[in-house]
C-alpha cells in the first residue's frame, strides 16, 4: 500500500492507494499546532488508510518552505512550531517507509495538471488564493525544478512594499476589514479590487513562467470571491508582448488535489530506488 498526505495550515489529509491509480477515502484531520502531536495523529492516520498493509512509500505535501534535499521543514507560516521539523525523517521513522516531502501547492499543481483542470498543458501555473497565496510551475506533467520551491505570493506589485499576499490573502481582507472574507457579500467592491491586482501577478507570472494555462485554486477564488472572469478582464487591459494570453481556468480537484498530486508523484519515482527503512518505530519520542 501507499499512502499519500496533504498537511495544510488548518486540516490535513491522508489516503491510500494500492495500484497508484484510485485513491482510497481520506482521513481528514485537524492539523494540530504540536508538531509531536501531529506526527502521532499522522501515523495513525497513515496506517488506517493502509488497511493493515504493508506501507511501500508515502509522499507528503508540507505546508511551506522545504530544505534543498526535501527532508526538512524549514519555514511554515502558518505552523510556525513546525519550523525546522525534520519531517520526513521522523514519518520515516514512524512508519517504516520511504518519504518524499513536497511543497503542498506543488503537488495541489501536480494533481491539477495530471488530473484536474491542467491536463493536456505543457506549462502549466497553478495559483492558489486562500488563507496564504502561492503558486507552482508544472512542467510536461511534472513540478518545475526550483532550489527552494515557489513562493509566488511573496512578489512585490504595488508601491506600498505589500506583497501579493498581504493584498489578497483571507487573512490580510479578515484583518483589512474584520470579518471572514464571505461575509463581505458578493457584490463588494473590495473583489473587484482584488481581480485587478490578481491580475497584475498573473501578469508577472506570465511573463516569468510563459504558461500554456494558469489554473486558480483557493477559498478566495470561490462564487463569493474573486471572479475569474474579471481577473482574466483586467489582464487582457495591461499592456504586454506575448502575442496571446493563457487560458485562466478554474481548479477542478477541490480540498483533493494535494492527494491526487501526490498519487502523480509516486507514478513519477522509481520506487525501487528508494532507500529501505529500518521498520516503524513503537513510538515517536
Amino acid at each position: 500500500m501507499y499512502v499519500v498526505v496533504d498537511i495544510g495550515g488548518t486540516k490535513a489529509r491522508v489516503a491510500g492507494s494500492s495500484d497508484l491509480v484510485e485513491l482510497s477515502e481520506a482521513v481528514i484531520l485537524k492539523t494540530p499546532c504540536d508538531y509531536r502531536d501531529a506526527l502521532e495523529l499522522l501515523r495513525a492516520a497513515a496506517l488506517k488508510a493502509a488497511a493493515g498493509d504493508r506501507i511501500f512509500a508515502v509522499v507528503i505535501g508540507a505546508p511551506g518552505v522545504l530544505s534543498r534535499d526535501k527532508r526538512i521543514l524549514v519555514n511554515a507560516p502558518n505552523l510556525p512550531i513546525w519550523n525546522g521539523a525534520t519531517l520526513a525523517d521522523d514519518v520515516e521513522a514512524s512508519l517504516g517507509a520511504p518519504v518524499l516531502l513536497e511543497n503542498d501547492t506543488a503537488l495541489v499543481g501536480l494533481g491539477e495538471a495530471t488530473a484536474g483542470a491542467g491536463q493536456g498543458s505543457a506549462i502549466l501555473a497553478y495559483v492558489t488564493i486562500s488563507t496564504g497565496v502561492n503558486g507552482a510551475r508544472i512542467v510536461d506533467g511534472k513540478i518545475d525544478r526550483a532550489t527552494y520551491g515557489f513562493e509566488i505570493g511573496e512578489q512585490y506589485i504595488d508601491a506600498g512594499a505589500r506583497n501579493f499576499e498581504e493584498l489578497v490573502s483571507g487573512s490580510a481582507i479578515a484583518r483589512r476589514f474584520g470579518v471572514e472574507p464571505r461575509a463581505l457579500g458578493a457584490h463588494h467592491p473590495v473583489w473587484d479590487e482584488l481581480a485587478a491586482t490578481t491580475a497584475r501577478a498573473l501578469h508577472n507570472t506570465i511573463a516569468h513562467w510563459s504558461p500554456d494555462r494558469i489554473v486558480m485554486g483557493g477559498a478566495m477564488m470561490s462564487e463569493i470571491g474573486i471572479s475569474i472572469d474579471r481577473v482574466s478582464a483586467h489582464l487582457r487591459a495591461l499592456p504586454r508582448k506575448n502575442p496571446s494570453l493563457p487560458d485562466v481556468v478554474h481548479a477542478k480537484l477541490g480540498d483533493y488535489g494535494g492527494l491526487w498530486g501526490a498519487l502523480a508523484r509516486l507514478r513519477q519515482e522509481d520506487l525501487s530506488k528508494l532507500p529501505p527503512t529500518a521498520g516503524p518505530s513503537s513510538g515517536l519520542g
